[in-house]
């Protein structure tokens, strides 16, 4: 018998819960998103964007689960419009970016989630197009599981894939099945990222081919345990996801319990161990992240755990 068979489901409220607070930190400190002159003039716009996008994506998510009650919904649409207007004024930075590094698909990554919201930048769409017209686009020298996420936003922004979805799949390391116990930390976010753009944030996980999804439902939970054991509350975060993508998710209720016990009081969910201390932006640098990943969790465990009640 498995620990997928014996683990008792986490109930719903303890699930949403943990977004709900995360999601109240995140628009607490909305302005710490922001992009400063410096950095877009230094150069430095590209690692401020990837926070930007996942914010987007996440709402998204959020959106999509119907998940949110009114306050959360307010929360979410209250930060997708002051990422767009104030972060990306209407898109120009992701424009200016296109036009400065043609060849670089972030600006697609993160605009294509803006789109599918109804946010438009026809400049920016142009600019996409030129660009996707050469061989680099195609050929741009890429990790397997980053490729995966450039075909995704393709196919959300509505464009032609440049390369075939499935070849991409079987270079990644999750689409050949290798020896569970190699796995540490950065093959860990691979793996999730694999999953994460295999099946479009989590909204269609049947796209999950079925060698892939009976590989991980038997080893996910080891691997959950490892960094349960850790405190590595980002990355348990991010297999806590991929569980609920999962033919049949664990919601293991244990786990659940000791990550909702590490969210700070103010909804901030630490990196791992404890919450850091300092200057408050540097904190927000440190735990933004793993904060937006316990909000994709809640929304997705808890949307499981309804259609199964």
């Amino acid at each position: 018998m498995t620990t997928a068979a014996v683990a008792a489901a986490a109930p719903p409220a303890l699930l949403h819960a943990v977004g709900d607070r995360a999601l109240t930190w995140l628009d607490n400190h909305r302005e710490f998103f922001r992009l400063t002159a410096e950095e877009r003039a230094s150069g430095t716009v590209f690692e401020r964007l990837k926070p930007i996008g996942e914010l987007a994506l996440i709402m998204q998510v959020l959106f999509r689960e119907g998940v949110a009650g009114s306050r959360q919904h307010t929360r979410a649409s209250r930060l997708l419009d002051f990422a767009w207007r104030e972060l990306l004024d209407g898109g120009t930075v992701l424009t200016e970016l296109q036009r400065d590094e043609p060849v670089s698909p972030v600006a697609l990554e993160v605009y294509a989630t803006f789109r599918q919201l109804g946010y438009r930048a026809p400049a920016l769409e142009a600019a996409v197009e030129v660009s996707r017209r050469t061989t680099t686009w195609k050929t741009l020298e890429m990790m397997p599981n980053r490729r995966l996420g450039v075909l995704n936003a393709e196919r959300k922004a509505g464009l032609a894939p440049s390369e075939d979805f499935d070849g991409a799949v079987s270079r990644t390391w999750l689409g050949r099945l290798p020896e569970p116990w190699t796995v540490q930390y950065n093959i860990a976010y691979d793996i999730t990222h694999t999953v994460f753009h295999l099946t479009n944030w989590g909204e269609a996980p049947d796209r999950i081919p079925p060698e892939i999804a009976s590989y991980l439902a038997l080893y996910l939970p080891a691997w959950m345990e490892d960094w349960l054991d850790a405190e590595n509350w980002d990355l348990l975060g991010e297999l806590l996801v991929v569980d609920t993508c999962l033919p049949r998710p664990t919601l293991d209720a244990r786990i659940w319990e000791r990550y909702a016990a590490a969210q700070s009081d103010t909804g901030a969910m630490p990196a791992q161990c404890g919450m850091p201390e300092g200057d408050t932006s540097d904190v927000f640098d440190d735990v933004h992240h793993p904060t937006l990943i316990a909000v994709f969790a809640s929304a997705m465990a808890t949307s499981r755990a309804l259609q199964s009640a």
